[in-house]
């Protein structure tokens, strides 16, 4: 029952991930993006301290991270939907909506997207019914000597 739990939030998150990097993609997402962030993070008192060499470098590589965001979304969604290294990548889910928030970023389902990542890394059986799941499977099973 708990790897079905873990499973169903994986799939979950992997869903709003996906549906995040594509929203993006459509709707153009780019350098001036990044840039709209960093403008945004400059005396926002809501934006902590050390976000700011951060937001430089971001302001300086605009253009990279304009391509790099969405398709770090699309990444997490594909990995978190087939179960590929799910607690990995659901740790890399909440490291990437941390650092949203932390640019004063807060869309509304990013509190469910943290803890249906936190459920995914608290259940072992999370990638059961995924590529993990086949992977252990596969690798688990005695060789078997062809008569």
């Amino acid at each position: 029952m708990a790897s079905l739990f873990g499973g169903a939030a994986r799939v979950a998150v992997g869903m709003l991930w996906l549906a995040e990097g594509v929203l993006k993609y459509r709707a153009g997402f780019g350098a001036a993006d990044i840039e709209l962030v960093v403008q945004s993070t400059g005396g926002n008192s809501r934006v902590p301290w050390w976000f700011e060499p951060l937001g430089a470098f971001m302001g300086a590589a605009s253009g990279l991270f304009g391509v790099v965001i969405p398709a770090l979304e699309v990444l997490l969604g594909v990995m978190l939907v087939a179960g590929v290294f799910s607690r990995l990548t659901a740790f890399a889910s909440i490291g990437t909506l941390m650092l949203y928030w932390s640019s004063d970023q807060l869309i509304a389902q990013y509190p469910v997207m943290v803890l249906l990542s936190a459920l995914v890394i608290a259940s072992p059986a999370a990638g059961r019914f995924g590529v993990d799941g086949w992977w252990r499977r596969r690798t688990a099973a005695p060789d078997r000597a062809v008569e």
